[in-house]
Parts: C-alpha cells; structure tokens; sequence
C-alpha cells in the first residue's frame, strides 16, 4: 500500500501524522511512504529524516493525495484536502464530524472511506486515539488559563496557585474524563483549589480514591453549575459524547452570574463546544470576551507542542495503521470491531449513528456501508 503524508495546512498545526519511526515500520512491512516536503519540520522532524526512514519525498500536497491508497494526517482535511480525496482512497484522521458539516459532506462527496481518530474504542469501550491527545488538551488548557487569568491579557490578575496568606484560585472542571482529569493534575500541581463536576458516581468515587481532599468533586447538576460558575476563575470545559456534539452546560445567562475576568477554556470546541458562547479561535488570535468572561476556544490545541503530540499520538495510531496498510480496509475493519467503530464515512454513505444524529442525516451500519 502507499502511505501518504501531507503537510497540516490549518491554522498554526505543525503536529504530523507520522513520525520517521513509524515511517521505517510501514516500510519494514513492505509498504510505500510519500511524505509531502517540510511536514514534519513543526514537529521538528527534518525531510532527511524521513529519507532515511525509507520515505519518498514529494514537493506538493496533489502529488501525495493524487498517489497514496491511504492518507494518514492529524487534523480534519480543509475544504481544498477533501477535493483532493478520490473514490476508493482512504482517510485516517481527527474528524469531529458532528460539528462541521461542511466537512461531512465533502467527505461523502469525495467517495472515499473516512475513519475518525476520535471514534475508534478499545475492548473497554475507551478512546486509544483520542486520550493522548485528551491529556496534552487537558494540560494545555491550565497553562493557557492561568496565562489569559493576567491582568494584561483581561482577566482577574489572579495567580493560580496563591502565596502564602492569599487564598489560590479557584478552578472548575466541568467533566472527570481524561481531559478533566489531566486538567486537574496539573491546576493542583501549580497550587489551585480544584473542583471537578461530573454525573457519574463511580469516576466520581475513583477521582476521590486517588486525590482524597486534594481535590474536590461533585455531582453536576444545574444548581451545582450555577453555584460553582460564581466563585471559579478558570473554568475548563471538558466534557465529551463519543463522535457527537458536546452539551451546552454553560448558557449566556449563567455568565451573568460570574466574576468578570473569569477564564473558560472550552477543550470540547472540536465537537461544538460546551459553552453556549463558545465559538472556534486560533492559536493565531485564541482568545475571545463575552459579557467579561474571557472565552480561549482554540481547536487544535495540543498543536501548540508539536514534538510531544506528534509523538504522543504515533505511538496510538501506528498499530493501527500498520494493520490497515497490511491488511486493506475491508479485512482490517472485519477482523477488528473496534477499529471499525471509527468509519465514519464510506462510498458516499454516513456511517456513525452520533454524527448522523448531530447533523440530522441518514445513515446506515458500518457493516451494511461496507458490504455494499
């Protein structure tokens, strides 16, 4: 199989979609490597080294997409990418379908297989492809948050973790998965008082097993919301339905209720966001203010540390998509349940039910899409 890797076109994404080592596995095992010039130089990855690796190098991106059976890429392809897609060709990537239709219909357009990062489980149910990601987002989102809580960036001018007589800044994360949870550890690690709300008692029972009154956690529910919105200054959205849209948990109305120069990261802005306020920035202009309430809803955030997440997420997706390129699309996702929960599109056809839900069209099975 010939393995594409075109360079990240959208704004300020400098990770890559596979490392020179992955590169060298894939072609161990008998496959092709076309890597687009200057792809992985954001990540620090030279073009040598991918030549070293056993990788073609090609000077444009129509080149790769025109060549390879699979395309392996990080984030979502922009509008040009899609039109670049062609029947039969397979897409391997962040997707986030359920909020960007736009994407979703020049996906089914283009004929190819698109299977989304996010969707893909394990046999415990979790989500291999989107944790390491999960837990640069969730860690990212303290660091920027204390950043935009200076006053010279419009928030409170409260430093996280407090000195000694000068109580330490409240922090609220709304969600104790794996972003909730990595947002935690780091907010506790800089001295932050540290709230976590969630609606399942178990991860709430487990989160106090492992911090104990470090941490302070708390059945959510729109009272418990509005109460704790009032006294936090750095709130964090961390809140996720596997391939759907992410709940609107705060309203424009709840922010009346809170401090101006509050700061709310909304990790979830990649699935729609969970503030009602939320809409998509950049890492170029991040930042946004409603009503007093600084807004940081940037959707690509571990692409701000390149090096780490590029690394991080090739050590989840190369199994992966080594077992894709071994053993074609149709016999890998056959023999493998789990990765065949993250076919999001395939011939034209819509085949993940919460995308389908989110955007208010057909779909049929994975299983019905590829036996057609």
């Amino acid at each position: 199989m010939v393995v594409g890797v075109p360079r990240e076109i959208k704004n300020r994404e400098y990770r890559v979609g596979l490392t020179p080592a992955g590169v060298r596995e894939l072609c161990a095992h008998g496959h092709q490597v076309l890597v687009q010039q200057g792809a992985g130089l954001g990540a620090g990855y030279e073009d040598e080294a991918y030549a070293r690796a056993g990788a073609s190098l090609s000077a444009d991106a129509a080149t790769v997409f025109a060549q390879a059976d699979m395309i392996v890429k990080v984030k979502e392809p922009q509008p040009d990418e899609c039109r670049m897609l062609r029947s039969g060709q397979l897409l391997f990537a962040y997707l986030h379908l359920a909020a960007d239709p736009e994407q979703a219909r020049l996906l089914m357009a283009s004929g190819s297989s698109a299977i989304a990062y996010e969707s893909v489980r394990d046999r415990q149910g979790a989500l291999p492809l989107l944790a390491p990601m999960s837990e640069v987002a969730g860690r990212l989102s303290i660091q920027q948050g204390a950043r935009y809580l200076e006053k010279h960036h419009g928030g409170k001018g409260v430093l996280l973790g407090g000195v000694p007589g000068v109580a330490a800044a409240r922090v609220l994360v709304l969600g104790g998965g794996v972003v909730g949870l990595s947002a935690a550890r780091v907010a506790m690690g800089m001295g932050a008082d540290v709230t976590i709300l969630d609606r399942s008692l178990p991860r709430l029972r487990h989160l106090d097993d492992l911090y104990g009154d470090r941490l302070h956690t708390l059945y959510s529910s729109t009272e418990t919301l509005e109460q704790q919105l009032e006294r936090a200054d750095l709130v964090i959205g961390a809140v996720l339905i596997p391939g759907a849209a992410a709940p609107r948990l705060v309203s424009r109305a709840m922010l009346q209720k809170m401090q101006p120069g509050t700061v709310m990261v909304d990790v979830a802005i990649d699935q729609g966001g969970c503030f009602e306020t939320s809409r998509p920035t950049t890492h170029e202009n991040p930042v946004f203010e409603v009503d007093g309430i600084i807004h940081y809803c940037v959707s690509n955030m571990p692409g701000a540390v390149p090096r780490t997440s590029t690394q991080a997420l090739s050590h989840a997706t190369l199994p992966f998509v080594l077992a894709l390129a071994n053993k074609g699309l149709h016999k890998a996702l056959a023999e493998d349940a789990c990765l065949r929960e993250g076919l999001n599109i395939h011939a034209g056809q819509l085949s993940c039910a919460p995308v389908a839900d989110a955007l208010g069209l057909p779909w049929v099975p994975a299983e019905k899409a590829l036996a057609g």
